[in-house]
């Protein structure tokens, strides 16, 4: 076995020891069921190896996943791709159609990334990240959620976590979505505050934050997106990581009304 089979043997025992770890699919199921209900559509992007695909399959929901990552993507088919209720995609999602640079980290395959900035900052900016290699550049197809919402339908909620490319991935929205959560990742604030303020353009949303693998708001009561920007900035950054949650009030056209 050479070194890079190594290294990626690692990275998906990795993976495996801590997404599906026991109890962790409770948890899960705990957090996401007040946003996801029986017959609602999911969009996974960045499904890695699907613990979140099965959460929101076991709510009932329709789950479209995407990995485009070639080895993870293997392993996500054994793991979920038997599940009628979940289709799996090959493809990153951006700001466009087209074609990218996915940089592979094997042993640590949650982080590769399309997002170059996103790589040259978090190793300085991030001590978790201050030995992280990627080790490969692999080209793959990108979508965006625009073209997966004429193809499969509105999801009623949609899961982005791309390692730094977040922003990018609303840039290929053109429509307000009912909720969504997005990566954020101390060293990289500027990218979960970009995304808010995209949002906000999109639609009059309210905003809450789990940290880290945590299954607990942050927020008793959500905020509004100054609100939560004010927070990214001020003590976000306090945590290693974590995810933004948005959900929708109204439309941007009707944000006027009351």
């Amino acid at each position: 076995m050479t070194p890079l089979h190594v290294e990626l043997s690692l990275g998906l025992l990795r993976s495996l020891l801590i997404y599906w770890r026991p109890g962790r699919q409770r948890a899960l199921r705990q957090l996401y069921g007040s946003l996801v209900h029986p017959g609602d559509l999911v969009f996974d992007v960045g499904a890695h190896l699907g613990d979140r695909c099965v959460a929101f399959s076991a709510l009932g929901a329709r789950v479209v996943a995407l990995e485009p990552q070639p080895d993870i993507r293997r392993w996500l088919a054994r793991l979920v791709g038997t599940r009628p209720d979940v289709v799996i995609r090959p493809e990153a999602v951006g700001q466009a159609p087209g074609t990218a640079r996915l940089a592979v980290s094997h042993r640590t395959p949650t982080v590769s990334s399309l997002a170059e900035h996103w790589r040259t900052v978090l190793p300085f900016a991030n001590p978790g990240f201050r030995n992280v290699r990627w080790q490969e550049y692999v080209e793959v197809d990108v979508t965006t959620l625009d073209v997966l919402i004429h193809e499969h339908g509105v999801p009623q909620f949609c899961k982005i976590d791309v390692e730094g490319f977040e922003a990018q991935v609303l840039c290929g929205l053109s429509r307000p979505l009912p909720a969504l959560s997005l990566e954020f990742v101390r060293g990289a604030l500027d990218i979960a505050v970009e995304s808010v303020q995209r949002l906000k353009a999109l639609g009059r949303y309210e905003f809450n934050a789990v940290v880290g693998e945590g299954r607990c708001f942050v927020f008793e009561q959500w905020l509004g997106p100054d609100k939560m920007i004010d927070w990214l900035g001020e003590e976000a950054d306090s945590a290693r990581s974590g995810d933004v949650y948005a959900r929708l009030v109204k439309p941007a056209g009707e944000a006027h009304r009351d």
